[in-house]
């Protein structure tokens, strides 16, 4: 029997955005890495430095597209742009949006929290996860018998986590493990997936921060 080629497609949450007025900035421009960002990107790229890079691939917004620079630039790679690992879709867009402060608040805005499960808010999880699939299997087919960097958001990185294994895709976003240019590892023999390894090259922040 033929062995089967080992590919891994490393998932990775960008880094810390500079947002000073704590707003959920969802797919608005404007909102690059912050200070602390950049050198989380840069942790990342060391932490990578001796992999076989074959992609580095990133959400077109720009926090996305700086987190993927010093990745590329390591390896001499090119960074390639793929629309299906943007941020999920949220209403609540230009808001603050903080427990006990902001939109939430504000009568007019409960109607749109009537459906945790869909959510009644955003983008639906399912649409999240199936963009977020056809973004890891294009890459994978690519980069077949080596390694690849996508860079998304903590929303879409939980959501493909979690549909991979099996779980609901609502949930309580204060439990997600997904922290700040965390690395989210599918690894693949041919086409199936054998593991899911999450790592914090950058070390570990809180789910719970607005504007990160």
């Amino acid at each position: 029997m033929a062995e089967r080629v080992e590919t891994i497609v490393h998932v990775l949450r960008h880094g810390e955005v500079h947002n000073p007025n704590g707003i959920l900035y969802g797919r608005l421009p404007g909102f690059g890495l912050s200070v602390a960002g950049r050198a989380q990107a840069g942790a990342v790229a060391r932490a990578l430095a001796d992999h076989d890079l074959a992609l580095v691939i990133a959400s077109p917004l720009q926090r996305a597209q700086e987190t993927a620079e010093p990745i590329a630039a390591a390896h001499g790679i090119a960074i390639r742009t793929d629309e299906n690992l943007i941020e999920a879709g949220n209403t609540f867009e230009g808001l603050r949006v903080s427990v006990g402060d902001g939109a939430l608040r504000k009568p007019r805005h409960w109607w749109k929290l009537r459906d945790p499960f869909t959510p009644s808010w955003g983008e639906p999880y399912l649409q999240i996860a199936h963009r977020m699939l056809a973004a890891v299997n294009k890459a994978r087919v690519e980069a077949s018998g080596r390694e690849v960097v996508l860079v998304s958001h903590q929303l879409p990185v939980w959501t493909l986590r979690r549909f991979l294994q099996g779980q609901r895709l609502w949930h309580d976003p204060r439990s997600r493990q997904c922290s700040l240019a965390s690395l989210t590892s599918l690894v693949y023999e041919g086409d199936t997936l054998v593991d899911i390894v999450y790592s914090e090259p950058a070390g570990s922040s809180d789910p719970r921060k607005t504007g990160a």
